[in-house]
């Protein structure tokens, strides 16, 4: 794909204003392809053909949607290798990793499509005689998918797939670190959906994430992405009352016990440090070791890090980003650039950080963990707790007491007992609390709350008519 295009009312199309900018590829930096350097007309365009898709989208039942959304599935299974080509040449994560992706995105289409039964309401009872209450579920209208780059495919599934379902129509915003795979995606929905349901605008966050934030045709603004960002946008979509559905990031601790397995506790804390280049909101950036265990969990994460091939960071700017965070840092392995064209950091452990230090809340989105040690489970929940995010978290322990107790106390929109900080699947509600997000959960039943709103239908009879 040397290049891209917005894809609007079923047909792809370039900027209006015919601006392209470009994408190199992360594992060395060669140019992948152009895409269209959007501006507000595209935007204003795209969002005109989603309001008019709208009315006749909402009008037809779910079971169809839901048809049409397994459709789509299925299509997408029948591209996969394609679609895992792309991702992998435009993020530079192992093919293997790409493949696990789409069908990621894939396993999304066909939950969604089964909910095509079941978008359930409710009835409850009144205390006026022979009055029924029915909740139904209702579309929101117009939404904005404004999403990241670290997974591409499931990013987008998440988000479109119910979206549409629930009867909305879309304008899905990529980042713009991975347009080739949105506009493949695009193009396959395209091909089953009618045209101007789910719209696709490339662009430059700073160009196209303001004038579809602020459309007032847009009712639901869902993104995923850095706290900041998450900020502006809510605070600029609240000033006119808009929907917003937040998935931001985390600073997640992963909790080894001295009663805990090791060779599992290790392995989990490398691949959900450093997997995908430690580019996930729920990687686990801190690793919280009981003092027993301490020294000999350090010397094998140590020792797993330099032998991981960890995957190039997305872009320069990245790199050295986190290069600067890891300046004056006591690193015990990485913490450099590696000798490789593209933008390779090495996995990087870092040791004696104190809570209150910087690097101890900054969301780094890289290959990047810290050591901790505490003496007891009550000081490794209060140093997990002691975050500003509160996204994902885990312990390994061989005591169910412990487990418990961690589960209860520690403030985090998910937790896995013996495992590793990520790993959601589509059927489980994903979000964090805190700075992690504004309460709503993503994939899974709770989905349906995000993009369907509630009308409550009071039904009166009297017997005397009958």
């Amino acid at each position: 794909m040397t290049e891209v295009a917005n894809v609007v009312a079923g047909r792809q199309q370039p900027a209006l204003s015919g601006a392209t900018f470009a994408k190199h590829r992360p594992s060395d930096g060669t140019l992948l392809c152009l895409a269209p350097r959007s501006d507000a007309d595209d935007v204003r365009a795209a969002v005109e053909v989603a309001r008019s898709a709208h009315v006749q989208w909402a009008a037809g039942t779910p079971v169809e949607r839901g048809r049409l959304v397994r459709d789509i599935a299925i299509a997408l299974h029948d591209r996969r290798e394609e679609l895992a080509d792309v991702v992998a040449a435009e993020t530079g994560k192992t093919r293997d990793l790409a493949l696990g992706e789409v069908d990621a995105a894939i396993e999304m289409g066909f939950f969604v499509a089964g909910e095509g039964r079941r978008l359930y309401g409710r009835t409850t009872t009144s205390a006026m005689p022979n009055r029924t209450v029915l909740a139904v579920r209702r579309p929101v209208g117009v939404a904005a998918l404004i999403v990241s780059f670290n997974t591409p495919l499931p990013n987008y599934a998440w988000k479109a797939f119910p979206a549409v379902f629930c009867g909305n129509t879309a304008v899905l915003k990529p980042s713009e670190h991975t347009p080739a795979s949105a506009t493949l995606f695009a193009r396959v929905v395209n091909e089953i959906l009618p045209p101007g349901v789910l719209n696709l605008v490339h662009g430059l966050g700073g160009e196209v994430g303001p004038p579809l934030v602020e459309s007032t045709d847009v009712e639901l603004v869902s993104f995923t992405g850095s706290a900041e960002t998450g900020r502006w946008i809510n605070e600029r979509a609240a000033r006119r009352l808009a929907k917003v559905v937040l998935e931001l990031g985390g600073k997640n601790a992963l909790v080894v016990c001295d009663d805990a397995d090791l060779d599992p506790a290790v392995e989990w804390s490398l691949a959900s440090a450093f997997s995908n280049a430690g580019q996930r909101c729920a990687s686990a950036s801190r690793l919280v070791v009981f003092d027993a265990v301490y020294e000999e969990f350090r010397d094998r994460v140590v020792e797993g890090a330099r032998g991981y091939e960890a995957g190039p960071l997305i872009s320069e700017e990245s790199l050295e980003r986190i290069l600067s965070a890891l300046e004056g840092a006591h690193v015990l392995a990485g913490g450099e650039r590696l000798d490789r064209p593209g933008w390779w950091l090495a996995p990087t452990v870092v040791e004696g950080v104190r809570a209150d230090d910087e690097l101890s809340s900054r969301e780094l989105f890289g290959p990047v963990t810290i050591l901790y040690r505490v003496a007891s489970l009550d000081e490794a929940i209060v140093l997990v707790n002691d975050s500003p995010y509160g996204l994902t978290s885990a312990v390994h322990t061989a005591s169910i007491h412990r487990a418990m107790r961690f589960a209860d106390a520690v403030e985090a929109g998910v937790v896995v007992v013996n495992g590793g900080t990520h790993g959601s699947e589509p059927h489980m509600g994903f979000g964090g609390v805190k700075r992690s997000g504004t309460g709503w959960r993503e994939a899974g039943v709770e989905a349906l709350d995000v993009y369907t709103e509630w009308k409550y239908v009071n039904l009166i009879a009297d017997p005397a008519q009958t």
